[in-house]
Parts: structure tokens; sequence; C-alpha cells
């Protein structure tokens, strides 16, 4: 009898902990029919839900499976879609014990199909902005009530200062009449974090816009806006780690949702070391370090090798490309996540949007090593990323250098520019890779100073060569900084982004004369590759010529078109003899400067400036 007392005590409390199953909320929030991967993963969030029985009803959706996690509070169900389910409502039901729970989760219909979608390349110009930083549309949501404890103060380079989606609305057309096709925004998802994690790397919630830069809504009318003027929108995008508010890191839906979960008595941070991933001898220490360990303590790092931590991350992005809109993803950290995840996922999102784009940050400065994660590279075959756009630190690093260097040779000055192209045999596809001379991660390129003569030069290069350019906020008025204590001081605010600014860099009038003669150089140069050079830019031969008296030359040429770009890289001036490029000049003798508008007189020798640009195309 007194057995029999025990079990139905413990009935009797096991019955309330059942009955008190609650949902508060299912990621996605709703999905699209007509995708050609069948399989959709809800997770459902909720207080017990683990224990719940599962049942749908709805023509061509059935669950496939349901798997219970460590934690009580998570539940996954797995539905598959049939080739001819329809746009509606699917009635989802959870029962345990005598509680009942139901759902209507909505399936939309796509706005077109995957394989209409088209992503950006080597005939955009990229402009990278931090939302934060950028430019204050709505005041009123400086503060934003219920949010981890942080300030705006614009006298502190790490605290947020404002910036939005309003802000960046408002501005859709400077960025038309400056000649840019593609605004990439640094993370725009929640960060709930302590102090405001303005840079947007600590996601805290997949599905929602940071409520300070404003709601979904706002960034799916601010991309409709976008695409009114031609302009794409780049979303950035991070798998490899999350932020320490995140409901996953309060309550861990299972041991091995992260990697070293025990983090508050064993710490690993990662190396930043990416060698090990192509070095024939590494260690399995040191690759573990570096591909598993911690980004920061602030960014726990996500176990992609766990098949439903993946299938959470890659729906999420194919939901953000359905819902907003978006052109194209820079996935962050590329490297640090789990290698097979990463190439599974882009072989995935190539299937399903074949003309689409993603690039990934592949911070290192070899280009044997950044070609190595290029799509179909012979470098890393057997193994294949099915990544198709790679960032050329090689290319920052060595223009940065050749900037600051005086009597070029071609090892030395804008010789390491030839260099750095020289090794584009490594690459299957050179054209599809990113380039840039700063970002929001390093020095600005003009570092504490105003050399706009060096400016022009390495943007010209950037802007003209065999590479989707990458440009950075205010470069084109003159922006400069040094990350000195922190990065702050590299992600500075746009002049006249806030109403209370005494300058207003969106109005021409309001720039001194230095920065006037910048922005037109940037205007002049983006308008006329974005329109008379696109083709010959984007899809052009490229033939260069080692450095001459001083002079880095090269010739973009496309069906009977050819402009030759020059740059004197010395402080003096000096007489450059044509003949070096008598393949690409033949018989023309003049050619229009597009920098200056003027005509140039190809005879036997060129005078060119100290420091002076020239990009020629011959008549």
């Amino acid at each position: 009898m007194k057995q029999v007392c025990i079990v139905l005590s413990a009935l009797l409390l096991s019955i309330p902990a059942v009955a008190s199953i609650n949902i508060e909320k299912i990621d996605p929030p709703f999905w699209y029919v007509g995708m050609e991967n069948k399989e959709l993963q809800l997770m459902v969030y909720g207080k017990d839900i683990a224990n719940a029985k599962v049942d749908v009803s709805y023509p061509g959706v059935q669950i496939s499976s349901t798997v219970r996690l460590d934690s009580d509070n998570y539940l996954l169900v797995y539905l598959q879609l049939s080739d001819e389910v329809a746009p509606g409502n699917v009635k989802l039901s959870f029962e345990a014990g005598k509680r009942h729970i139901e759902k209507a989760y909505e399936l939309k219909a796509r706005t077109m199909p995957g394989s209409e979608r088209k992503g950006f390349d080597a005939s955009d110009a990229l402009y990278l902005l931090m939302p934060d930083r950028f430019a204050n549309g709505d005041k009123t949501n400086d503060y934003v009530q219920g949010m981890a404890s942080y300030e705006v103060n614009r006298n502190h380079p790490d605290a947020r200062h404002g910036g939005d989606l309003a802000g960046i609305e408002q501005h859709l057309d400077y960025f038309s009449e400056l000649g840019v096709t593609a605004l990439w925004f640094t993370p725009v998802l929640e960060n709930n974090m302590p102090g405001g994690s303005y840079h947007g790397y600590a996601t805290t919630d997949y599905y929602r816009v940071d409520p300070r830069f404003g709601s979904n809504e706002d960034y799916c009318r601010l991309i409709a806006k976008a695409h009114e003027r031609g302009l794409k929108i780049v979303m950035d995008m991070i798998f490899n780690h999350c932020g320490t508010e995140h409901p996953w890191v309060k309550d861990m839906p299972s041991s091995d949702w992260f990697n070293y979960p025990d983090f508050t008595n064993h710490y690993v941070q990662t190396s930043y070391v990416l060698t090990p991933y192509v070095d024939p001898y590494t260690s399995t220490y040191d690759f573990d370090q570096m591909s598993r360990g911690w980004f920061v303590p602030a960014m726990p790092d996500l176990n992609q090798r766990n098949p439903h931590v993946q299938k959470y991350l890659v729906q999420n992005s194919f939901w953000w490309i359905e819902y907003a809109g978006i052109d194209g993803i820079r996935m962050d950290t590329y490297p640090y996540a789990d290698y097979n995840a990463m190439s599974s996922w882009m072989e995935a999102l190539n299937a399903e949007y074949p003309h689409y784009n993603v690039v990934g940050e592949t911070w290192v400065t070899e280009p044997a090593y950044t070609a190595w994660w290029q799509k179909d590279s012979k470098l890393s075959a057997s193994r294949n990323s099915h990544l198709k756009t790679v960032m050329d630190f090689s290319f920052h690093d060595k223009i940065n250098q050749a900037m600051r260097e005086d009597n070029s040779t071609n090892y030395t000055g804008l010789g390491r520019i030839y260099n750095n192209f020289v090794y584009d045999f490594l690459y299957p596809n050179p054209s599809s890779v990113l380039a840039f001379i700063e970002n929001h991660d390093t020095d600005r390129f003009l570092g504490d100073g105003n050399n706009l003569a060096a400016l022009k030069q390495a943007a010209t290069v950037l802007l003209t060569t065999r590479r989707i350019p990458q440009l950075y906020y205010g470069t084109e008025v003159m922006m400069n900084g040094t990350k000195r204590a922190s990065d702050g001081y590299v992600r500075q605010d746009f002049p006249g982004g806030w109403t209370s600014d005494a300058a207003n860099a969106f109005t021409s009038a309001q720039l001194d004369s230095l920065q006037r003669d910048c922005y037109r150089f940037f205007r002049t140069l983006l308008t006329w590759r974005k329109e008379a050079g696109n083709e010959l830019i984007a899809r052009g031969s490229m033939t260069q010529f080692l450095v001459q008296h001083g002079v880095y030359a090269y010739a973009r040429q496309l069906e009977g078109r050819t402009v030759l770009v020059l740059l004197n890289g010395t402080d003096a001036p000096t007489t450059l003899p044509l003949h070096y490029y008598k393949e690409v000049l033949k018989d023309c003798k003049q050619g229009k400067d597009i920098l200056s508008g003027r005509i140039v007189l190809l005879d036997e020798a060129l005078q060119m400036e100290a420091r002076e640009t020239l990009v020629v195309e011959l008549l």
C-alpha cells in the first residue's frame, strides 16, 4: 500500500508540470511553399513543451520526426512539405495530459522562384556601412524599454550612437547619386546585450531586427525602396557564434549546442590563427582550438556539427532571402565555423538560388590560402567549399603598404599591387573575389591623415581591376581614423547623419575643398563604372605591365573597347615612354581620361605629374 501511495504521489506531482506546457514562439515564424528543399524544421520554445505530443492537419504536410533535446523547454518538429502543398495556415496541435494547444502556422507563397534571384557580382560596387553610425532617422527608438542596459552617447566610441534603418532609408538617393549599386550593412538583427552591442555581431534573436534599428517591417520597406532605385542589399550574417544573452545560452537546448558549453569553468578562446585548415602537419589541438574556441567571451561558439543547429542556421538564411528579398549575404568569421557544415550550407543555397552570391570573410593575407576557400578550388580538392566569393585581404594589405612607399619598383610601392594580381592564377574565378582598401575592422586607409592623391590611386585600382569592389562609408568624403584604443575610432558617425551635426556631408556645399574634390572623384568614377564602363570592368580581360619609370599600368579590354589605367607611384613627375603598352595601344594616338574628361595624347611618351592617376579610354 505504501508503494502504491508513493507512485500515486509521484504521478500527482508530475501532472502540474505536464499540464503547464506553453508555447512562447516558433522559429521560423512562417515559411514558404515551393522551396526545392521540402524539409522544414520548427523550433518550438515553451515551458515543458518537450513533453507534448504533436499532430499536424494540412494537405501536403506531414510530420517526419519530432526531436526532444536535453532541455524540456524546446521541441524540434520536422515537417515534410509535398510539391503540391498550397499557401495557407497549417494547424499544429500540441497535447500533454489535459493541456491542449493549437497553433496556426502560416505557409506563404514565394514572390519569385529561387532561380530568378540574382546576387551581387563584379558589375556591382558595394558600400559598407554601420547602421548605428550612419544616420539617426528616428530618435524615438534610441532608447527601447525592456532591453539590456546600454547608453546612447556619441562621445563614447564604443557606445550606441543612435543610427538606424530610418536614417539609411532617408538617404537612399545619396547612394544612387554617388554611383554605388549595393549596400552592405553590418548585422541588423537583435543584439540584446549589456552595453548595447552597437556593431551587431552578438545575435540574440535570429528572426528579429534590433528594435533600436527599427522593425522587421522597416527593414523590408527599406529594401523595397532600395530596389526601386536599383540598389541591392547585402545582409551580414554570423553562423559561427551568437551573443551570451541569446535564450539558447540561458537554457541550452542540448549539451552539444555550443562548442565548449561549460564556459564558466573551462573557457576556450580561438587562437585566431587559420593556418591549421591548410597546414598538412597541423595538430589536432591547434585545429580544435582554432575552429571550436570562442571568438570572444561574449560570443558563444555554435556547434554546426550538431545537425539541428546546422538546419536552424541554414533555414534562417533562406528565410531572410524569401521574407526580406536580400540580394546577397556576407558571412562573418567564415573559416571559424565547421568546414563541412558551411560547405553543406553553400551547396544547399546554390541549389535553391543558383544565381545568388555569398561572400565569406576569410581574413588571411596569402593569396593561396584565400584561393583555397573559393568554390571549385583545385587547392582544396577533393573538398569543395562551394563558396563563390572570398575576401582579398592580400589586396588590402598590399595596397595600404604601396601607397605609403615612393620610388615604386616591381617589389615595392605599386609593384606590390602588380604582384598581388600575379597570383590570380590560383583562383577558380578572380572576378568573384571581393577587394577593399579598408573596412570596419581595419584602420581607415587615410589613417589619421588626408593624403587624397594616395586615396585616389588606391580607389582607382579598387574600382577598375578584376574584382568585386567594396567601399567603406565616408571614404568618399575623406573620413579617416585608426583603431587606437578600440574599433570605435574607425567607426565614427557620418557627418550630417544627426540633426545636431555641425557639418553635413550629404550636402556638397558643406564640404571643404579637399572633401569636394574627393567626392567628385568617387562620384565620377563610380558613375562611369555603373553606366558606360560597367560591362568592360565586370567582364573585360586584364593585361598588367611591370612598373616602368615608377608607373604601374594595366588595361581592361572587351569587344573592341580598351581602358588603360596609369598610376605614377612616385612623388615626382615622370616621363613615361609608351612603347611598353604597344600591344594594347596599337595605333591609337589619343584617349579620354574618365576622371578629368580631358583628351590625353598617346604619342611617344606621356608626361605624368607626381602621384597622378589616369583612367584613359582609347578613342
